[in-house]
């Protein structure tokens, strides 16, 4: 069977990432690459940052590969590249994020000993929030956005969260601020009565303020991190803490319709062209891809093992190395057969390595 990926390169070190990405896809399995264009370069050829053919061609593949987008370019215009992202999510009616973090080995701002036991899973809420409530608008001296959530959405992202920690070290954190937020004290309220529904998983609620600085003070003891969509956005992206880089991040985006999958990191325009961009995050995105989107499972574990073989002996400049971003993909390609033969069984563990 030759699965269906719609491509879509994105902006700044989008493309050279990405490409890494499909390299390692394709030394698992045959794929048909539907190339489409997204983000700024987008709106460059068509004046949007999702242009109906390329929404087609999401509709028609079995999973979708996303560079980041944006950039300065697209800053000051009346159309921002990031609004690509967010349109595609709701388009393909995708509602959950899943972010896992896991300490590599590799130097990170915490210390070694704060560091080395993380095994994080970010489980975002898409749908609600300020990204997409309304109203919404700005004035010449200021500008508004309603933060909405609903019990269905809650309900259906809660499920998520405790059913992946099911298959982790069963622990939940739900992230709210219900002290002084309405929409949070419905948040909490639903969690814990969906946490009813697992009574295996053991259930916590965190204010998002000191969940931000004990997740640094001991990431260690957390396993499955439940957020709406603005901390779990915030959150994830504070994980890079904890690997190491914000490069080494990746993410799947599922739902309704055709999942996504894309590294967390952003465009990084200032890296653009210079070959020495990390390209963990997109591989890694590719292993969830696997497993998510095509239901290979193995084969994901496959490249999972590959990254960190390679990463004992290639790193790009951010993690401490000099390897360019060809030389590390390279290095991943070498590992993976060898990854590949492994058997299918697999230690408790492993089994949750990854968080999905």
């Amino acid at each position: 069977m030759t699965w269906r990926v719609a491509v879509l390169r994105g902006d700044g070190i989008g493309p050279e990432v990405t490409e890494a990405a499909l390299r390692v896809l394709g030394a698992c399995l045959p794929f048909q690459e539907r190339p489409a264009l997204f983000g700024g370069a987008a709106i460059d050829a068509t004046g949007s940052p999702l242009p109906k053919e390329t929404l087609a061609a999401c509709f028609a593949s079995d999973a979708v590969f996303a560079g980041a987008v944006g950039g300065p370019k697209w800053e000051s215009g009346g159309v921002r590249a990031e609004l690509g992202t967010l349109g595609l999510r709701r388009k393909l009616g995708l509602w959950a994020s899943l972010r896992p973090a896991r300490y590599l080995g590799l130097p990170a701002p915490l210390r070694e000993d704060l560091a080395r036991d993380a095994d994080l899973l970010v489980v975002r809420d898409l749908s609600g929030g300020v990204y997409f409530g309304e109203p919404r608008g700005k004035s010449e001296n200021g500008a508004f956005n309603t933060w909405r959530q609903s019990e269905e959405q809650t309900v259906r992202i809660a499920r998520t969260a405790f059913r992946a920690a099911r298959a982790r070290r069963r622990k939940v954190t739900s992230v709210d601020k219900a002290d002084v937020l309405e929409v949070c004290r419905l948040w909490r309220r639903v969690v814990t009565e969906v946490g009813r529904e697992f009574p295996d998983v053991e259930l916590e609620h965190r204010h998002v303020d000191a969940m931000a600085f004990e997740m640094l003070l001991e990431p260690g003891r957390f396993d499955v991190i439940l957020a709406e969509n603005l901390f779990g956005d915030i959150l994830s992206d504070e994980a890079a803490a904890v690997v190491g880089s914000i490069g080494l991040l990746p993410s799947a985006c599922l739902g309704d319709g055709t999942p996504l999958f894309q590294p967390v990191h952003g465009s990084a325009p200032s890296l653009a062209g210079k070959g020495v961009a990390n390209p963990v995050g997109a591989i890694l995105s590719a292993a969830l891809l696997l497993d998510h989107g095509l239901g290979q499972q193995p084969l994901g574990r496959a490249v999972e093992e590959a990254v960190k073989a390679a990463l004992r002996e290639e790193r790009t400049r951010d993690v401490g190395g000099n390897a360019s971003t060809d030389e590390f993909t390279a290095a991943v390609l070498r590992h993976l057969p060898a990854a590949m033969e492994k058997p299918k069984a697999q230690s408790e563990a492993e089994a949750y390595a990854w968080g999905v």
